[in-house]
């Protein structure tokens, strides 16, 4: 047996041991608490009972009880601010869509949801000629001087100039982003689809009628579940709301059986809750109310509405936008309209967790 090298043996065990203590009190290096969940964070807007010309902004944790971040956030340089829907998008803007109360829709942007800086409008002039249901009832043809459709009301628009542009609604799916709008030239209302040309918002293309949906319809919004579409739409002849399914945003859509979500209800809007669960806000306007109803199969079925009591008797036809609480500020866009950086009230994530939708 060799020799043992006495001091050289000691010296290796306090190298040892010093290390061995090393590790076990270095912050981060022994076995570390699991980083905590980033959560959700909801954002409302909304016009109220008391004003039109002004949105309101609340946020919430989960879904059902907002609070108030900021009254009368946005006023619009005119016109009114019905109908408001919201997204965050690529460049770390907030961009909210609304009824003006004319043939144009209105357009805001946000840093914070606080502080909002008006864009442009955006001019809609022509939609609805010849298509079936859009006729205003007056009569066969167009008088001179007659600000309608004319034709039968079941039958098809003879005039192609819109009367009115509402409910604006986001729709981003994948990198494009889109707009749902309600059109009319008098007679029943028809779904129509525009897409975005540029990353700024402010180009957008010839708008193109939804298939399958049908005139007399209003506040259509859509969101996608893995590979459908679902669109939820206001009949107006009915008061009710109406659930439809395509395989492609523009469809064909084929109506399925809704949730018994009640009569004289509107602004239906939907997101996804922090434990996988869809949500239907719907705005009880005649009570006076507002409800939700919860999917959690798939939107197979729903649940009997229940009064949103946090906002109930105050707000009116709101947006929702469900984006990640301390999500970091995503990068800039390219100038080609990039995809969503957040949800919108119609968010198209096929299930939790999703960072964009769409939203």
């Amino acid at each position: 047996m060799s020799r043992i090298d006495r001091p050289r043996l000691v010296s290796t065990f306090v190298v040892l041991f010093a290390a061995i203590a090393l590790v076990v009190s270095s912050p981060g290096v022994a076995a570390a608490e699991p980083a905590p969940s980033l959560g959700w964070k909801y954002t409302m807007v909304g016009f109220s009972n008391s004003s039109v010309r002004d949105m309101d902004v609340y946020t919430s944790s989960d879904g059902t009880d907002f609070q108030l971040l900021k009254k009368a956030a946005y006023r619009p340089p005119a016109g009114v601010v019905r109908d408001p829907s919201i997204f965050r998008h690529t460049n770390g803007l907030y961009y909210i869509t609304y009824t003006t109360g004319d043939t144009s829709i209105g357009f805001a942007s946000s840093p914070d949801l606080v502080n909002w800086t008006p864009m442009k409008n955006w001019p809609l002039p022509f939609c609805c000629a010849f298509l079936p249901g859009t006729g205003d009832g007056k009569g066969p043809l167009p008088l001179p001087g007659v600000n309608g459709s004319a034709g039968f009301r079941d039958g098809p628009s003879l005039s192609p100039f819109t009367t009115k542009a509402w409910a604006p609604e986001w729709f981003v799916d994948g990198n494009t982003v889109n707009i749902i709008v309600s059109m009319s030239t008098g007679g029943g209302f028809v779904p129509y689809l525009m897409t975005a040309l540029n990353s700024s918002l402010t180009l957008w293309s010839f708008p193109v009628a939804l298939d399958g949906i049908g005139a007399d319809h209003i506040d259509t919004t859509i969101v996608k579940v893995g590979s459908t579409y679902h669109a939820f739409t206001k009949n107006e002849t009915k008061k009710t709301i109406q659930h439809a399914v395509a395989p492609t945003l523009r469809g064909r859509y084929s109506y399925v059986t809704p949730g018994d979500w009640g009569t004289l209800v509107e602004g239906p809007a939907v997101t996804q809750l922090p434990n996988g669960t869809w949500r239907l806000y719907l705005d009880s306007y005649k009570a006076g109310d507002y409800v939700y109803s919860d999917s959690s199969d798939g939107m197979r079925t729903w649940t009997k509405p229940a009064k949103l009591t946090s906002v109930s008797g105050t707000v009116r036809h709101f947006g929702i936008m469900r984006e990640r609480a301390t999500a970091p500020a995503p990068a800039a866009p390219a100038d080609a309209a990039p995809p969503a950086a957040s949800e919108p009230s119609t968010s198209t994530e096929p299930s939790i967790p999703p960072e964009q939708p769409n939203a």
